[in-house]
């Protein structure tokens, strides 16, 4: 084709606003094309943490510490056991934490691990009954799989929470404290009437 055909036909095609069209079409697909590499790396990254043995770990304690009761049981020892159960969140931390790298997700999973303890701190097995109804490690377990598994509703309500979450730590805290504080009085008060 000649140089004149070329530049004629160029003139016509803007003429009827097609080079606009196909300038339009290009940039359709490359966002098409950014997006599906977006999610290629979305899937792989979900891939990779599904993968991990700190992700397997998570899961299996979930099931063991909930759907076992593992963790009302373990409560039902004095002082070592909501100890020990406690010990058995930090895989869920890291996981939020340096797996997924969300901070909200992360403030979610300690207040929940906060609220399970307030719950297992309560005096005279009240505490440890009611554990058998707070199912917390699959509470946390299924705020990482919506992370990890990109569900919008579990991210849009962890973000939506998460200012309010922070505020609930530092309440639970304070509840944990005074409740220790109380154990502590009322294990004295005991110990004085065999003493």
């Amino acid at each position: 084709m000649s140089e004149f055909q070329s530049s004629r036909r160029s003139q016509a095609q803007s003429e009827l606003g097609l080079n606009e069209d196909i300038r339009q079409e290009q940039k359709v697909e490359l966002a098409l094309q950014k997006e599906e590499l977006r999610r290629a790396e979305k899937d792989a990254k979900r891939q990779m943490i599904e993968m991990s043995s700190s992700y397997r770990l998570v899961q299996g304690i979930a099931k063991w510490m909930d759907k076992y009761f593992l963790d009302p049981i373990l409560g039902f020892v004095p002082g070592v056991g909501d100890f020990i159960s406690t010990v058995f969140v930090l895989p869920f931390i890291y996981v939020s934490a340096v797996k997924v790298r969300s901070l909200p997700l992360t403030l979610a999973v300690v207040f929940n691990v906060l609220k399970d303890a307030a719950i297992g701190l309560i005096p005279f097995w009240i505490g440890n009954i009611a554990d058998f109804f707070n199912r917390s490690y699959l509470q946390n377990f299924r705020l990482i799989v919506g992370y990890v598994e990109d569900d919008r509703d579990v991210i849009n309500e962890v973000n939506r929470k998460a200012v309010w979450t922070a505020i609930l730590i530092v309440i639970f805290c304070v509840i944990i404290y005074l409740l220790v504080r109380l154990v502590v009085l009322i294990t004295e008060w005991i110990g004085g009437w065999f003493a």
